[in-house]
């Protein structure tokens, strides 16, 4: 897991070493161990490296092969990448270090761009082809790993996050009116590939772009998720589905496993971090000392428990793993919420947020790779909104009624007026509805509203904030619900069989051998800060500091009116997904001031 930047110009001009280090600079923590720029004509990269797959030297990035005449920067895991390496080795090519970097670089050369389709990972990279001049730019099938661009008529930019992009300088930052509506409206998702700032946008997930010398582009899209039954499936009974999926989720947890570091495991203690671990104990490939467990916990408010030990404490001990608990005082808070802030490369509401970063902060101490359970609500049907969905006349309204924090209607009267007049439409309902009707979302309503969530949300919330939490600590996360084989086997299997038992019911089936039964059927949770939620306290007090400070009121992009309200008022004011109205507008505030954006 590593920081990636670069910069291409379109005619003679040679990149400055010193834009470069500026953006490499921003990416430090991402890639603790080591790094470096390579500038060739008017190409340059830079490049943060975290040691995980081949610990010595050999591994450096910017990685040149000149007999190739390529080079790349790559962020992220092949995990295939040792049988790649021996077709690769069959084929002829021979191998200068042990690292999943270079087996891109030789898949690329053997195989053209179309080589992403044999990778199983998570990865974005650039590869520069020195005699073609062109560049490669690629992001893994569920967007694990971040890939953000400038581009205009004189150059590209990438990074692998937006203060690394804006540190070289030259990019105006004014917001994008429609993500601005999809931030406030889409529960503050906002899809590829936008983002807040108009000269600012993401690589899709599933991309392959291809930048020749002259700036002009070629877009490849590799990777479809198809919902719904495929020949022979109708025939399947729960059992067979149920063994098909033990079967993919042994595969996907053991491939997470290569490493040259120990592997460590985010432990909530509910069913999804549970059955990894789980899985991890019985796959006998751990190594001498067994399993490190992690979990956090939040002082309660508004008599709301912060954490979930019990349930952690009940699956420790249950596997005999090395256990850590980590503890969050309330009066630490605004000052730990401001450096998780200065950690987001785009604003995240959830309140996942904090407690992954604080969560990280304590496992890097002892590990560089983790394991962690996201995208299994998304895949398996875990939330509530899923059932609604399934069971009602209009799986769009539905979902819309379930999902969004604010109406069209709210959006409008809650900013400036000039904002509001070039609305116009609905953006965000619009967006999903397309969404709905999309050619692979499948006919079951159910599968529509995950064909969306694993396309989009998942992709703009969960991942994106795993990722960002735990780079911002030199932690390489890694998702097995995301395993993108796992993902098209769990397409397929019946809605129903997903919706059972309040949701996940077939996971839960395949769980119940596994671990114990107390996890599996307790109370769907998360990672509670209940400071957030019910906004008291400190967190109230920094509120009110951020929304009436001279830059808010300067920018004046919520009506002061509508912030007074919420204000006055902080705990009547929750988006149907019970999040807090009054974080998420504090949330987007200070991310703006943290990261300088005027």
């Amino acid at each position: 897991m590593c920081g990636i930047c670069g910069v291409m110009y379109f005619q003679p001009q040679t990149p400055q070493p010193a834009m470069l280090e500026k953006m490499v600079e921003k990416l430090h923590q991402r890639g603790p161990d080591g790094g470096g720029i390579e500038i060739d004509g008017q190409l340059g990269l830079g490049h943060r490296r975290l040691k995980v797959i081949d610990l010595s030297e050999n591994g450096h990035q910017p990685m040149q092969d000149d007999a190739l005449g390529l080079t790349i920067v790559f962020n992220g895991c092949i995990y295939n990448y040792q049988a790649l390496r021996q077709s690769l080795l069959e084929l002829g090519y021979s191998f200068f270090s042990t690292s999943d970097t270079e087996v891109i670089l030789k898949a690329y050369h053997a195989w053209g761009w179309q080589c992403v389709q044999r990778f199983n990972g998570m990865f974005a990279f650039a590869i520069y082809e020195r005699q073609s001049g062109r560049v490669v730019l690629a992001r893994d099938r569920l967007g694990i790993k971040p890939l953000y661009i400038h581009q205009d008529k004189s150059h590209l930019r990438f990074a692998s996050s937006i203060p690394s992009l804006l540190a070289g300088g030259g990019i105006t930052t004014t917001l994008d009116p429609i993500a601005l509506h999809h931030f406030l409206s889409f529960h503050s998702v906002v899809p590829a590939p936008r983002t807040l700032l108009q000269q600012v946008q993401k690589l899709p997930p599933a991309t392959v772009r291809i930048v020749e010398k002259n700036g002009s582009e070629t877009n490849h899209t590799y990777w479809n998720l198809q919902m719904g039954p495929q020949a022979g499936d109708a025939e399947r009974t729960e059992a067979e589905w149920q063994q098909l999926l033990d079967q993919a989720l042994r595969a996907a947890v053991s491939r997470r496993l290569v490493a040259d570091v120990p592997v460590g495991l985010l432990l909530s203690g509910g069913l999804d971090s549970s059955l990894m671990a789980g899985l991890l104990v019985e796959s006998g490939q751990l190594s001498r000392g067994g399993l490190s467990t992690f979990s956090i916990g939040f002082e309660q408010a508004g008599g709301e428990e912060g954490d979930e030990f019990q349930y952690s404490d009940i699956v420790a001990a249950h596997f005999g793993t090395d256990h850590h608990k980590i503890f969050i005082e309330t009066n630490n808070l605004p000052e730990l919420l401001r450096e998780t802030v200065r950690a987001m490369s785009e604003p995240m509401v959830s309140h996942d947020a904090v407690g992954f970063y604080l969560l990280s902060r304590e496992v890097a101490k002892h590990v560089k790779v983790v394991q962690s359970g996201q995208g299994a609500d998304e895949v398996f049907a875990g939330y509530h909104w899923y059932p609604k969905v399934d069971a009602g006349q209009d799986a769009f309204q539905d979902y819309r009624k379930a999902f969004f924090d604010r109406s069209h209607e709210e959006c409008c009267e809650m900013v400036h007026r000039d904002i509001a007049a070039a609305w116009q439409q609905d953006y965000s309902s619009a967006f999903v509805e397309s969404w709905f009707a999309h050619p692979h979302s499948g006919t079951a309503a159910v599968d529509k509203a995950l064909h969306l969530d694993q396309n989009i949300m998942l992709v703009d919330d969960p991942v994106k904030r795993v990722d960002n939490m735990t780079m911002a600590w030199g932690l390489e996360a890694r998702v097995p619900f995301l395993d993108h084989e796992l993902v098209e086997l769990a397409a397929r299997i019946p809605g129903h069989l997903k919706l059972q038992q309040g949701g996940k019911g077939i996971l839960k089936e395949v769980a119940r051998p596994i671990i114990p039964h107390a996890v599996i059927d307790r109370a769907k949770g998360y990672f509670p800060v209940p400071a957030l939620k019910h906004m008291d306290g400190p967190v109230l007090k920094l509120a009110k500091e951020v929304l009436t400070s001279p830059r808010a009121t300067q920018r004046g992009l919520i009506q002061p009116s509508y912030i007074n309200r919420l204000l006055d008022h902080p705990t009547q004011h929750i988006t149907p997904l019970h999040g807090s109205k009054l974080w998420q507008l504090t949330l987007l505030e200070l991310w703006l001031q943290t990261h300088d954006i005027h």
